[in-house]
């Protein structure tokens, strides 16, 4: 499959930022699919340009917020970075407190947004980890800034690091429920309260994630699969271009 963009990864705990040169190619620039992730996501310029678009809402090409779960696509040209954060932590839900409006919400100038930015511009994308996680952790704090907001009841916070800890085995909500504390039926019925999806669904997303952060470390779709729980390559690759909107062996990771 042709390369859409070269891509440098990194991940912590709540979040990660992903740094995308989208190359234009005979003219084209480069789109996803339609698609949805559990993440919210914000997408910068860094001197490249995008376009967002989601199905009830007019295209924006601004720096601009993606509600957790809305479904969306864009396209890109150039060098931009999209942010990811859990909307189950607490900057999560201060970020979307302060700024979701919508599936799409522009964000207002900020000096010290622009200040990193303009830092993550000119920065060595094959900096280390370290060094990228720092920009991504200020760039939360900055959207976040004060905002205070409730994290999740904390049964279901057990299991979700419980499950995280478990992702190369089969889980199921029944399994859960000893974890929680709680019957099926409440445990079913909190859980999506508090994160606006089913128990399996978000398990997806956990596995998900972990693969991204297997790959993104330079091994292969195989392994990575493998140590996420997935049942092959194929169901990983599957999961990440519907919840992505391109296939994982589009990105060329840079390492």
């Amino acid at each position: 499959m042709e390369v859409l963009a070269q891509t440098r990864v990194v991940l912590w705990e709540g979040g990660s930022l992903w740094l995308v040169d989208a190359a234009r190619f005979e003219g084209e620039t480069r789109s996803t699919d339609f698609h949805a992730h559990h993440a919210i996501q914000v997408t910068f310029s860094l001197g490249g340009t995008f376009r967002l678009v989601a199905e009830d809402e007019a295209s924006t090409t601004t720096d601009t917020v993606v509600a957790a779960d809305g479904l969306h696509r864009f396209e890109a040209e150039g060098r931009i970075a999209l942010l990811f954060v859990e909307p189950e932590s607490r900057l999560g839900r201060g970020l979307a407190s302060r700024h979701i409006s919508g599936t799409l919400t522009e964000l207002a100038p900020s000096p010290l947004l622009a200040a990193e930015l303009a830092a993550l511009t000119t920065s060595d994308w094959r900096a280390a980890d370290s060094e990228i996680v720092a920009w991504g952790r200020r760039l939360v704090g900055a959207l976040a800034a004060d905002e205070r907001a409730e994290i999740p009841d904390y049964r279901i916070r057990k299991v979700i690091v419980w499950a995280s800890e478990r992702l190369d085995r089969t889980l199921s909500l029944a399994d859960a429920v000893p974890v929680a504390g709680l019957s099926s039926s409440r445990l079913r019925h909190l859980f999506v309260e508090q994160t606006g999806l089913p128990f399996k669904t978000y398990l997806l997303w956990l596995r998900l994630s972990k693969a991204v952060a297997i790959v993104a470390r330079g091994s292969p779709l195989t392994a990575a699969a493998h140590e996420a729980g997935f049942s092959d390559s194929a169901h990983l690759s599957r999961t990440f271009r519907r919840m992505f909107g391109v296939a994982p062996t589009a990105l060329q990771m840079l390492t």
